[in-house]
């Protein structure tokens, strides 16, 4: 059956062709989703830190990939990346780092300088991309109606947050805080905001955990009973891309997961 001739003329923002930046695109999330774009025909630019496997990845990723050593709370680093993609029209936000300290623990209070990393990281690089993302999308001559599209990444911890996740938490619930505000803030340049929410995903960071506690993670989710997989992430956030009403929203992936305490 041919598709209905208003399914054909939907306007949406087209990844062949399209200039990309994926911060913490060198691993989990953000490696899937590089590689997703590239095979629906875009350029990236892979953001993460020197330490990482980035330059592999590129080399991996083969002439349609580059990698920009950098960190995503420096302007300049942010900024050297984005040169390398001068038509910017898609950005994916993964960088990102985990905590586990309780707010009162064995040792005493939180350490504050922690807190203030995390936070620094999480919601401050997230909002340092961005914004520069949305700088350099906002020079662009609009395509199809819009300039640019920008996708953040919160967790299902900014809605439940378990014991010892008070950074973690309070950052991620700042991402799904800015989604809303950024949109609409960036509606007049014709650009868009999401951001997408995972639960628990196969990712390195999970990948240090031994198998029996993996199980006992992928046992509490309702369906599929199962760890996510990177790989639906980026599909979703190429979904996100692509779909013009998609706009402010936070979508959470988590196979109806609603974290308990612990």
């Amino acid at each position: 059956m041919l598709p209905s001739p208003t399914l054909m003329l939907v306007a949406r923002m087209q990844i062949q062709g399209a200039q990309a930046l994926v911060s913490g695109g060198a691993s989990g999330l953000g490696r899937a989703t590089a590689e997703a774009l590239i095979a629906r025909g875009a350029r990236v630019a892979i953001l993460d830190l020197p330490s990482s496997r980035g330059a592999e990845v590129a080399s991996a990723l083969g002439e349609a990939a580059c990698f920009v050593p950098g960190d995503v709370t420096s302007e300049a680093d942010v900024g050297r990346a984005l040169a390398s993609v001068p038509e910017l029209r898609i950005a994916v936000l993964c960088a990102g780092i985990g905590s586990g300290v309780r707010v009162v623990g064995r040792d005493g209070p939180f350490p504050l300088d922690h807190f203030r990393h995390v936070i620094n990281v999480n919601l401050i690089g997230t909002f340092n991309v961005l914004r520069l993302a949305a700088a350099r999308m906002a020079g662009l001559e609009p395509v199809d109606g819009e300039r640019g599209v920008i996708v953040a990444t919160a967790s299902v911890a900014a809605f439940e947050g378990q014991v010892g996740q008070a950074a973690y938490a309070a950052s991620k619930a700042g991402i799904v805080g800015l989604t809303i505000c950024t949109a609409r803030d960036l509606a007049s340049h014709l650009i868009r905001v999401c951001t997408i929410a995972p639960g628990i995903f196969d990712t390195p960071l999970l990948g240090t955990l031994d198998d029996r506690f993996r199980a006992s993670l992928a046992a509490s989710i309702p369906h599929p009973q199962r760890l996510g997989k990177p790989a639906e992430y980026a599909q979703l956030a190429l979904h996100i891309v692509e779909n013009q009403m998609l706009n402010g929203e936070t979508i959470r992936l988590d196979g109806a997961l609603r974290m308990a305490p612990r």
